[in-house]
């Protein structure tokens, strides 16, 4: 995938020189660039994660440059040391010249009860993390053109069966505030000609974490189960697409905004059951109480029992196209003989 054109065009429309050093390879890979070769420089936080390592592989795999922002002591040049709570802790200078920032880190919202203080560490490594790291972009000399911020569908609380897409109004509760403010600290980076795209990513499947790997092992054991009444929806993405679609956004200098990244065919929680008990060949005929949720999990259960039916307008408008449209061939695909364990 080449980046370096849609770049430049941002470039220039923010008044910017197009010749800026992340268009163009480095000093000493001087004949690549004759030849008209081009890669960047990308920086990732949370790249030890599910989503943010897939992507940190892929794009080296292309020959980019990735730099991971760590909270531990850096290993080496590929990666530079920051506090995501404490303003100041980047320093500015090593973002400069870095073509884009994709920020991905964050406390699990799902793991454990939703305590006062649970809910301020999970506020806080959103959007403390993301205002230290705006700050430090700003900052830059040569500061970076893009940022892709971490988002989710939460944005739109409880839709019920009504199918939502980026036009949709916040709707109410934690998450919903949660994403509110997340989205809003991103967007302090606009001002000072940044593109900003909020990644409001659906339940990311992969066999290697997350969600699915939690549920195989259970469903494998004939242990499978709908959610209460198994009518709300569930807005997904494979993990192959997830990358995909955080690839194209890099190249795509006219999309900024919020950007839901979801399959376009949501299903209920029932139609998900089903379909994963079918591809694993096991029966999927139990059913949790939804009040038996509420005793064990509190107020995260309210995640559980509601849904938001989620249609990615954005992305289909661009030209992006979904490797795994459907459920079915999304489970079939990553469950497949040969996959990496979950």
């Amino acid at each position: 995938m080449l980046v370096s054109r849609p770049l430049r065009g941002w470039a220039r429309a923010q008044g910017r020189a197009p010749g800026l050093r992340w268009l163009c390879c480095c000093e000493n890979d001087r004949a690549d660039a004759d030849k008209g070769v081009r890669w960047m420089r990308v920086a990732i936080t949370g790249s030890t994660g599910l989503v943010g390592g897939a992507l940190a592989a892929d794009l080296a795999s292309d020959g980019h440059q990735v730099i991971r922002l760590v909270r531990r002591p850096p290993r080496g040049g590929g990666e530079v040391g920051w506090d995501p709570l404490t303003a100041g802790s980047l320093n500015p200078a090593a973002l400069s010249g870095i073509a884009a920032v994709v920020h991905l880190a964050g406390a699990p919202i799902a793991a454990g009860r939703w305590t006062d203080a649970r809910k301020a560490e999970l506020r806080a490594s959103r959007i403390t993390s993301t205002d230290t790291l705006v700050q430090a972009m700003t900052a830059a000399t040569d500061r970076p053109a893009v940022l892709l911020c971490g988002s989710a569908i939460g944005w739109y609380g409880d839709t019920s069966d009504r199918a939502v897409d980026e036009t949709a109004p916040a709707g109410s509760g934690f998450l919903a505030e949660l994403v509110r403010d997340w989205e809003a600290a991103a967007w302090q980076a606009r001002p000072a000609g940044i593109r900003v795209a909020s990644l409001r990513s659906g339940i990311v499947l992969s066999r290697r974490g997350g969600m699915l790997s939690r549920l195989v092992p259970l469903f494998r054991l004939g242990l499978g189960a709908r959610i209460g009444a198994g009518s709300q929806y569930v807005s997904w993405v494979t993990l192959t697409d997830e990358v995909r679609a955080i690839r194209f956004l890099l190249d795509q200098p006219a999309l900024d905004g919020p950007v839901n990244l979801t399959a376009p065919e949501p299903v209920t929680n029932a139609e998900l059951t089903t379909a994963l008990g079918r591809v694993l060949g096991r029966p999927a005929l139990l059913r949790v109480p939804a009040p038996l949720l509420r005793a064990g999990l509190g107020e995260v259960s309210s995640e559980l029992l509601s849904g938001a039916r989620v249609l990615p307008r954005k992305l289909t408008e661009a030209g992006f196209t979904f490797r795994y449209p459907d459920l079915a061939g999304a489970l079939t695909a990553e469950l497949a003989p040969g996959q990496p364990a979950a």
